[in-house]
C-alpha cells in the first residue's frame, strides 16, 4: 500500500480483473474489493498525500481530513452493499461500471485540488453511462446520450470554475 495513492484505485484497478473471474470466485472478488479499499483508507493518515506538481498546478490526489474519511467510509460501505445487490446479475460489464463508478465517486470524495476532483467527476460520467447503456435498448442508448450530454456540461463547467479559482 503506497500512502501516495487514493484507495479509489482498488476498486478502478481491480474492476479490470472481474471480467476474468466467474462465478463464487467472481462474487468473493467484488465483495473483498470494497472491503479492502476500506482497510487502505482507515490505515492512512490524515493529511494531503502524494502530492506532485503538474504544468505548475500542485495536485494533491488524496486529501484526508474527518470528513473525507468519514464520506470515504459511508462511500466504501455503500459499493459494499451495492456489490451484495448486484451478484445476481451476470452481465460482468455492468460490474466492471458500478465498480469503477463508485471508485471514482470515493476518488472525488478524497481529491485535494480541483483537478483530481475533474479527473474523478469524469470518470464517474464515463462509467454510469456504461451502466445505463447496460440494458441495450434504443431507449438506453437515448437516455446515456442524453445523460453524457449534461454530464459533459457539468464538467465543463467544473473545470472553468477551477480555472477561474487557480487564476
Amino acid at each position: 500500500m503506497s500512502a501516495s495513492l487514493s484507495p479509489a484505485l482498488v476498486l478502478i484497478v481491480g474492476a479490470a480483473l472481474v471480467p476474468f473471474l466467474g462465478g463464487r470466485v467472481r462474487a468473493a472478488y467484488m465483495l473483498a474489493l470494497p472491503a479492502a479499499g476500506l482497510a487502505w483508507l482507515a490505515a492512512l493518515p490524515d493529511g494531503e498525500l502524494g502530492s506532485f506538481a503538474y504544468l505548475g498546478f500542485e495536485i494533491v490526489p488524496v486529501r484526508i481530513d474527518a470528513w473525507s474519511r468519514m464520506f470515504g467510509y459511508i462511500f466504501f460501505l455503500a459499493t459494499f452493499l451495492s456489490v451484495i445487490y448486484a451478484l445476481h446479475v451476470r452481465d460482468w460489464g455492468q460490474h466492471v461500471a458500478g465498480l469503477v463508478y463508485a471508485g471514482a465517486a470515493i476518488g472525488a470524495v478524497l481529491a485535494g485540488d480541483f483537478f483530481t476532483l475533474f479527473f474523478f467527476w469524469e470518470l464517474t460520467a464515463v462509467a454510469s453511462v456504461f451502466l445505463i447503456w447496460a440494458r441495450r435498448t434504443e431507449r438506453a442508448y437515448r437516455a446515456g446520450m442524453r445523460y453524457v450530454l449534461i454530464q459533459l456540461l457539468s464538467g465543463m463547467f467544473l473545470l472553468v470554475g477551477a480555472v477561474a479559482w487557480y487564476a
